[in-house]
C-alpha cells in the first residue's frame, strides 16, 4: 500500500527543483495566487455535500458507451487519437506512439473500492496497450498517474515525460532513470527530428499524500512539425492560455479539462464555459474536452460537463468534438 504513495523528491533531483524559477518557500507556486480550496470552505459542509447530497445523476444509470478496438491496427500513415475516458489518451502520429496519463486500474484512488469507474467505461486495460514510444504524465495525481498501469507498462515504453519532480515516484517504482524526462516549465524535449514538447504553465497543484506541490504538474505542447497539439493536464482558467497560444499557437486541437469542478476549487479546475474560452485563447482549431465520463471527482451530474461545453461552444463559435471512448479520431 505505501508504494503506491510514491516517494518526494531528493539528492540531484531537490537540488534541480530548488533552483526551478517556479519553486518558492519549500513547495512549487502557480504563476497567478491560487487557493486549490477556498480558505472559508467548511470541511463539514463539503464532506455532507460529498456523502449525502449527492445527485442522483452523479454517474450513469446504464453502462457508458465505449468501443474496444486493437490499437496494434491504428494506421502508421496518418494521425489520430483514442479517448479512454478521464483525461487518458492514446496517441499515433505516422507511427510514433503516445500515452497520456493512463489511468486504467478500475478505480482513481490508492483505495481500489474509492472512485471507481462507471461501469462499461474502464474497458481498456494496460494489457490492451501496445508497445509505446513515450508515456507522458502531467502531473501525479491519483486519476492521472496510476501506479499499476506505471509497473505493468515498464517494459512497454522507450521514455516517460513528465513534469518536475515526478520522477522521484517513478525511479521508486522501479522505472529505469534513463528513461525518465522531467521538464520545468517553458522546457522542451526532442523526441525525434519531427517531433517536440514543451512544459507549458497550468493552474493546478500536486501530491499524493499530504504534502502538496513538492512535485511540478504542467500542461505540454506537442509540436508534430505540421501540426500542434495542446496536451492540457489539468487546469483552472488564467491568463497563461492566451499567453500560450500568443508563442506557440495556432494549435490543430487543444485538449482540455472540462470537468470535476466544484465552487470549493474555483480556481483549479474550469468550468465548461472556461474551457471553451481558453480553446479560443490558444487559438485552438478544435476542442477535445476531457477528465470527464469515467469517474466522478465532483458533485456535478455526470453529462453537465459536456451539456455546457455544447451550449458554450456554440455561442463562442468554438468547434468541439465530443468522442465516444474507444473512437479513433484522425486529425
Amino acid at each position: 500500500m505505501l508504494r503506491i504513495l510514491g516517494k518526494s523528491p531528493s539528492g540531484k533531483r531537490l537540488e534541480r527543483i530548488k533552483n526551478s524559477p517556479n519553486y518558492k518557500n519549500g513547495a512549487f507556486q502557480n504563476i497567478e495566487p491560487t487557493e486549490a480550496i477556498l480558505k472559508d470552505a467548511s470541511m463539514p459542509k463539503m464532506l455532507k455535500e460529498i456523502f449525502f447530497n449527492r445527485p442522483a445523476n452523479l454517474s450513469p444509470a446504464i453502462d457508458v458507451t465505449a468501443f474496444k478496438i486493437d490499437l496494434t491496427k491504428l494506421s502508421d500513415t496518418k494521425s489520430s487519437i483514442v479517448w479512454f475516458g478521464h483525461s487518458s489518451y492514446y496517441i499515433n502520429h505516422h507511427g510514433f506512439k503516445i500515452l497520456v496519463d493512463p489511468v486504467l486500474s478500475g478505480h482513481a484512488s490508492p483505495f481500489s473500492s474509492m472512485v471507481k469507474a462507471f461501469k462499461g467505461a474502464d474497458i481498456y486495460k494496460a494489457e490492451d496497450i501496445p508497445e509505446i514510444d513515450l508515456l507522458l504524465i502531467t502531473h501525479d495525481h491519483y486519476d492521472h498517474l496510476d501506479y499499476k498501469v506505471v509497473l505493468k507498462l515498464k517494459h512497454k515504453f522507450k521514455k516517460v515525460l513528465t513534469a518536475l519532480g515526478v520522477g522521484s515516484h517513478l525511479e521508486y517504482w522501479g522505472i529505469d532513470s534513463n528513461k525518465i524526462v522531467e521538464l520545468d516549465w517553458w522546457e522542451s524535449y526532442r523526441a525525434n527530428e519531427n517531433i517536440e514538447f514543451t512544459s507549458t504553465p497550468s493552474r493546478h497543484f500536486s501530491g499524493r499524500t499530504l504534502k502538496r506541490a513538492n512535485t511540478l504538474w504542467s500542461s505540454f505542447v506537442l509540436d508534430l512539425g505540421n501540426k500542434k497539439i495542446f496536451l492540457g493536464g489539468d487546469s483552472g482558467y488564467d491568463s497563461q492560455f492566451k499567453k500560450i497560444g500568443e508563442k506557440y499557437g495556432p494549435f490543430e486541437l487543444a485538449i482540455l479539462d472540462c470537468a470535476q469542478y466544484g465552487a470549493n476549487w474555483p480556481y483549479i479546475h474550469m468550468v465548461p464555459e472556461q474551457t471553451t474560452q481558453a480553446a479560443l485563447d490558444l487559438q485552438a482549431k478544435v476542442l477535445l474536452p476531457v477528465h470527464w465520463g469515467k469517474f466522478a471527482l465532483a458533485n456535478h451530474p455526470w453529462t453537465e460537463p459536456i451539456e455546457r461545453i455544447n451550449k458554450s461552444a456554440e455561442f463562442l463559435k468554438v468547434f468541439v468534438n465530443v468522442p465516444v471512448i474507444g473512437q479513433v479520431i484522425e486529425f
